[in-house]
C-alpha cells in the first residue's frame, strides 16, 4: 500500500487535519458529526450477525480475520484507493469507529483491520486516537 497511507480512529477523537475520515461501522452514527465522511470502507466493515453475535475478543477477531482473508488485500487496497481517490489521495485513510480503546476493556475491529492490514503489507497503521490498552505478550515456547 505504499502509495496509500492508512490510519484509525474514533469518530468522537478524530480530527479533519488526521486525513479522510471513513466509516468501518454496520450502523451510521447515531450522533452528528463535525466533519463529513469520506466514504465507506464496506470491505473492512464487519456484518451485523458478526457485530451481534456477542462473541469474546478472539473469537471476533478469528472470524473477523476470515473475512478479511475472504475479500483479500488487493480488493480492500482498491476499495481504499478509490476513497482515498475521490477525497485527497495524499492525506490519509482514516478507519473510524466508536470504541475507545483507551478505555480498559474496550477492544475494536479497527485495530484488528490495522493488525492485518500490516501482516499484509508491512506498513505501519497507525493508531490516532486514544492509546490502545496494554496487550498481554503472546507466550514463547518456553513459557508455561
Amino acid at each position: 500500500m505504499s502509495d496509500l497511507r492508512v490510519a484509525t480512529c474514533t469518530f468522537q477523537e478524530f480530527q479533519p487535519a488526521m486525513g479522510t475520515p471513513v466509516r468501518t461501522t454496520a450502523g451510521h452514527p447515531r450522533f452528528r458529526l463535525p466533519y463529513q465522511l469520506g466514504g465507506h470502507a464496506k470491505l473492512v466493515t464487519p456484518p451485523w450477525p458478526l457485530v451481534r453475535a456477542g462473541l469474546a475478543e478472539d473469537a471476533y477477531e478469528f472470524q473477523y480475520r476470515r473475512m478479511l482473508n475472504d475479500a483479500g488485500i488487493d480488493a480492500i487496497r482498491e476499495e481504499l484507493l478509490g476513497i482515498a481517490g475521490a477525497n485527497d489521495l495524499d492525506a490519509p485513510v482514516v478507519l473510524l469507529c466508536f470504541d475507545k480503546l483507551g478505555v480498559e476493556g474496550n477492544w475494536c475491529h479497527r485495530s484488528m483491520a490495522a493488525k492485518w492490514l500490516t501482516e499484509q503489507t508491512g506498513e505501519l497503521v497507525p493508531e490516532l486516537g486514544a492509546v490502545a490498552r496494554a496487550r498481554k505478550p503472546e507466550p514463547t515456547l518456553f513459557d508455561f
